[in-house]
């Protein structure tokens, strides 16, 4: 999907909500695991509950990947049941050198068809722009995370600048791909660093986890962090998947994801210039 396809699907259903699909087997209501597959039953049920209100998927890898070959059957599944004029994000956070990370585009891009797959940048450029070379494809860079562990390195002063090594990754990185290929992970709970973030990134879109569950605020996200074209897809994962474990969970997603929806509404109506 290319830049424009995403902006309009954006504009169309008033949303830039999306639904990681971080299907944990051990959650999934009781009744759905007597289920040739019960991961593929569950996510179907919540695609089609979901898909009103969001623009995107985020299968994350590692629920999939720890099922084995029956993981992989539930994830290529899944993949056919999102209907294609919807962005699909592959949660993999992959990050190896050149010809390994050209292995690994390969994977997601034409084996899998993904629209788009998250890359680790800590070693450099020849591990991202494997990903940058497939047409309406794009790459999307970790860049400030919202997990604790973010302080660890993210966060660390440089020597030199006395900046944050989140900036270097953000101001190098660009010169790598460009604003219809590459996309940054921020993560909802450093909402107050978008100002500065964009800055430095002002036109490129950003991958916004921590929202929901994990306590992110909305408002704030999308007061500082939206442009023209909006460029922000946020995620929403356990507020969605597991708002009821019942019969009705299906239903309880979609009721989370509108409400999601008619806020975001109000803020493109709002901040979108």
């Amino acid at each position: 999907m290319n830049r424009t396809e995403l902006v309009s699907l954006i504009k169309e259903k008033e949303s830039f909500l999306c639904v990681g699909l971080d299907t944990d087997i051990t959650k999934i209501p009781t009744h759905l695991r007597r289920a040739k597959d019960p991961v593929f039953e569950f996510n179907k049920y919540i695609i089609d509950a979901t898909i009103k209100y969001a623009v995107a998927y985020k299968p994350n890898l590692a629920f999939y990947e720890c099922l084995g070959k029956a993981g992989w059957e539930s994830l290529e599944k899944t993949l056919e049941w999102i209907p294609r004029d919807v962005f699909t994000i592959a949660d993999a956070k992959r990050g190896d050198i050149g010809n390994t990370a050209s292995m690994y585009a390969k994977a997601f891009f034409e084996q899998m068809s993904f629209d788009s797959v998250t890359v680790a940048p800590y070693m450099g450029e020849d591990s991202v722009k494997p990903f940058l070379e497939f047409e309406d494809k794009w790459a999307i860079v970790l860049a400030l995370t919202s997990n604790k562990g973010s302080m660890d390195f993210q966060q660390l002063p440089l020597s030199d600048s006395y900046e944050p090594l989140y900036k270097e990754v953000l101001t190098k990185c660009i010169s790598w791909g460009r604003t219809d290929n590459l996309m940054f992970v921020v993560g909802a709970t450093k909402s107050s660093y978008f100002k500065e973030i964009r800055k430095i990134v002002p036109e490129h879109f950003l991958l916004v986890p921590g929202v929901g569950a994990q306590g992110g605020n909305l408002q704030e996200v999308s007061q500082h962090g939206m442009n023209k074209d909006c460029g922000l897809l946020v995620n929403a994962s356990r507020s969605i998947l597991y708002a009821s474990s019942d019969e009705s969970f299906h239903q309880a997603a979609s009721v989370e994801a509108a409400k999601m929806q008619e806020e975001m509404k109000v803020y493109l109506n709002t901040y979108m210039k």
